[in-house]
């Protein structure tokens, strides 16, 4: 039995992957996750593991860098992958047309990364993953989870 509450150590991409699909498993419509870390921490690696997980099967998921948002379908569900590390301030991200992703009542699970970008905007009801790398181990990183409670009750029974 595993406490996810307890920041914990991937080994390596295949431990992110495994990662993404128990992500994938808890997942349900309108659920915001907020993948937080540097710079190339694998937050797309990460977001491709639970919409291939979703999808049933491979699809092609790139970062959404410069096009802020991917939408995916699957298996009928729609996932919208988000990249916020262009945006300079949170208004922009109305701007833009993501005012819904602060949104209770959406739909579409939500994969954000740089979410903190959303400042006031960003939803209470979330799930927050958070990755940094360990040092001297150049494939490992650290993931630590945080959320509300409803969060925290779906984690505990996902990992154990």
């Amino acid at each position: 039995m595993m406490n996810p509450l307890v920041p914990f150590e991937l080994a390596d991409r295949t431990a992110t992957l495994l990662l993404g699909e128990i992500l994938a498993g808890i997942l349900e419509p309108g659920d915001f996750v907020g993948l937080s870390g540097g710079l190339g921490v694998g937050k797309t690696a990460l977001a491709q593991a639970i919409i291939n997980s979703l999808a049933g099967r491979e699809c092609d998921v790139t970062s959404p860098t410069y096009t802020l948002l991917q939408s995916y379908d699957c298996a009928g569900l729609e996932v919208w992958h988000v990249d916020l590390y262009r945006l300079e301030e949170a208004e922009e991200a109305l701007v833009l047309g993501l005012g819904g992703l602060s949104e209770e009542s959406f739909d579409a699970i939500q994969l954000v990364e740089w979410p903190e970008r959303l400042g006031p905007y960003l939803p209470r009801e979330r799930l927050d993953v958070e990755l940094t790398l360990v040092p001297q181990k150049e494939h490992a990183r650290f993931v630590r989870f945080s959320g509300s409670p409803r969060w925290i009750k779906r984690l505990r029974a996902a990992f154990t």
